[in-house]
């Protein structure tokens, strides 16, 4: 590797990171803890280290000069093996001394094949370590035993709805419901949220759907195809559109190889869940599954949906109600945590229920409007079928914009529009 560049971009981004204009996210870290950060691209992985680093720089704790941050997306890197990488440490020395012990910030640092082993020598000489990237590979058994114990993992998601609300200047006060002007506001926002998602480099774009395409294209081709050496790019494709179009419905993996076939193509079931898979990998979707089934119908059988609505909004055509039930399901996973086993589901046994959280009791509908009597007796009444299995549970029926309860036997249902429901922590 030549040191000459690196030491190059070593000054370019100590000159860069502390000027960099945040959205500031509530985040902290550990003074001597090391973190793998991984997420969607674009998600703000990046920014998280660019706002560690100034809250360190502001707090005196650091100075500009002991920053040490490599983008390994960088094209001045292009070709960089493992075994170089112990060059970045050296090219720092001979820039201010092998006595300085610098913060290391490695920006998607998975382009690099094998990177978890220097990742755990610098970890055991004592540096400060944070390290991106944007696969769930990352987080791997395998990668977690070669690394040792030595780093904490972290997720970065697209931006909540509470965060966006700050980006657009909107300030909740403790009754901000009762406040006719912020209710306007915060329903105006949700608005273009629902749509276009909260992806932060999207807020200031004239064209969002252009930039948000383009990132897409990126994510798919770039982060699966690419990375995951997919041959049939095309077949791939298709299957994402089917998967957003299919946002609000149970899904099997044969109904999705025949929906293949009846395109004039083919494909296997374990490359088909492979696709799945690598979709997942890559932060772009998540799987919800049946709380009432079998094990093997659990990961056969699963809802899906899109990590952000703006990426899954390029699918659909007049997709109000699919974007609706998305961005509640996304809100409700970021809520449960995302580990190995499941903690959110849907429940289909003679009812359908959209969304079950089990630890909380709680049972939730999405539908777009209460005000057609048929939608409102089957909300209801799916609900009301529910309860009677499962009394201890709370219900709830997310809307667009209605509000209000319902007395169904012994239970109160509660009935609210989504961007009170996104908000119900900054009550």
């Amino acid at each position: 590797m030549n040191k000459d560049v690196l030491k190059t971009i070593i000054l370019d981004k100590q000159r860069a990171a502390p000027r960099v204009v945040l959205q500031r996210r509530v985040q902290t870290f550990g003074e001597r803890t090391n973190y793998v950060i991984v997420g969607l691209r674009r998600a703000g992985k990046s920014y998280t280290l660019y706002q560690d680093i100034q809250t360190r720089i502001t707090s005196g704790v650091i100075t500009a000069e002991d920053i040490l941050f490599i983008n390994f997306e960088d094209e001045r890197l292009t070709g960089v093996r493992a075994a170089e990488l112990g060059d970045i440490l050296t090219a720092y020395a001979e820039l201010y001394g092998s006595d300085r012990r610098p913060d290391i910030y490695l920006d998607e640092v998975q382009i690099i094949d094998g990177w978890q082993t220097f990742a755990r020598r610098i970890a055991d000489e004592g540096y400060r370590v944070m390290i991106t990237g944007s696969n769930a590979k990352m987080l791997s058994s395998e990668i977690a035993t070669t690394l040792g114990g030595r780093y904490v993992p972290r997720q970065v998601s697209p931006f909540t709805f509470s965060e966006y609300i700050t980006h657009c200047g909107i300030t909740l006060t403790s009754h901000w419901c009762y406040d006719q002007a912020l209710k306007v506001a915060v329903a105006q926002a949700f608005a273009t949220y629902l749509h276009y998602g909260g992806i932060a480099e999207s807020f200031r774009q004239e064209d969002k759907r252009e930039y948000l395409s383009a990132l897409y294209q990126k994510i798919l081709l770039g982060d699966i195809v690419e990375r995951n050496k997919i041959r049939g790019g095309r077949v791939f494709r298709l299957i994402a559109r089917k998967l957003a179009e299919s946002v609000m419905q149970p899904l099997s993996l044969t109904r999705l190889q025949h929906i293949v076939k009846s395109s004039g193509d083919t494909v296997s079931l374990p490359i088909l869940k492979d696709y799945l898979e690598y979709m997942s990998e890559a932060f772009l979707t998540f799987d919800v599954p049946n709380m009432a089934a079998a094990l093997t119908e659990r990961e056969t059988i699963k809802k899906r949906y899109f990590i952000d609505n703006g990426l899954l909004n390029l699918s659909l055509h007049h997709g109000e109600s699919q974007l609706l039930e998305n961005i509640i399901a996304v809100a409700l996973r970021r809520s449960v945590g995302s580990g190995e086993e499941p903690q959110l589901f849907y429940y289909n046994r003679g009812v359908e229920v959209d969304f079950i959280i089990p630890r909380r009791c709680e049972a939730i509908q999405v539908t777009w409007s209460m005000t057609d009597a048929i939608t409102r007796e089957r909300e209801l009444g799916a609900l009301a079928r529910f309860l009677r299995h499962y009394p201890t549970y709370t219900a709830t029926i997310v809307t667009a914009s209605e509000e209000g309860t319902e007395v169904v036997g012994s239970h109160t249902i509660t009935i609210t529009p989504a961007w009170r429901f996104l908000l119900d922590d900054v009550q």
